[in-house]
């Protein structure tokens, strides 16, 4: 029970941190966040735990876990170098991926469709989350694999946010279906490209993700 607390506690601190509820550099106190969230300490404890993990708080001996929130210019360099790794992991398994993890990916494919159709942009994320995972499986290189896992949940928060945009859960199924396209052709050039310009949010897309961060506070 505690954990699925955590989990939620966790969702809604990610949104409020990037939202700015809370400011860089503020202390995050647990006495206070459980009385806010209705819990007791532990779960509150565990989100925590999860947040140093991401690292978007930092845990500081005897005084405390602080925000930490990247400034624009940091932000476009983690999503430049998530949308690379993503490549990489696209363009190995693209040579490596079996039939049974192509299947797993159409099988989660659809649910992120229904999710979309719901219209339910978390969920999505949820099945959107599955779907990359599944990739960097397919890669069948653990160390890329491990370097994907721990940007991506650094930017989670923000790739879930995006995903709020208007008009934005449709363009990123239809990238979906292009990234399964072209490794259902074993094309490596094509699935690493799909898979950066899935991820990246350069120009455009970035202008739009702060204009709506900025919208939030």
């Amino acid at each position: 029970m505690d954990v699925r607390r955590a989990d939620h506690i966790l969702d809604n601190l990610e949104q409020m941190i990037v939202t700015g509820s809370f400011a860089h550099g503020e202390r995050l106190d647990e006495i206070r966040l459980s009385e806010q969230f209705g819990v007791s300490r532990t779960p509150i404890r565990e989100a925590l735990q999860k947040l140093v993990a991401s690292g978007l708080v930092e845990q500081r001996p005897r005084r405390g876990v602080f925000v930490i929130e990247p400034g624009p210019v940091e932000l476009v360099e983690m999503f430049e170098a998530m949308a690379e790794l993503e490549a990489s992991c696209g363009y190995l398994a693209a040579k490596r991926i079996t039939e049974a993890n192509l299947q797993a990916l159409q099988d989660v494919n659809e649910l992120c469709k229904r999710a979309v159709a719901a219209p339910d942009a978390d969920k999505y994320y949820a099945h959107n989350e599955k779907f990359h995972h599944l990739i960097y499986e397919a890669a069948q290189s653990s160390y890329l694999r491990d370097l994907a896992l721990r940007l991506q949940k650094r930017l989670k928060p923000y790739r879930r946010l995006q995903l709020h945009l208007r008009g934005r859960l449709e363009q990123s199924m239809a990238e979906h279906e292009a990234i399964l396209r072209a490794l259902a052709d074993g094309d490596s050039k094509r699935t690493a490209d799909e898979l950066r310009g899935h991820v990246a949010v350069q120009g455009e897309k970035f202008h739009h993700l702060l204009s709506h961060l900025k919208s939030k506070r």
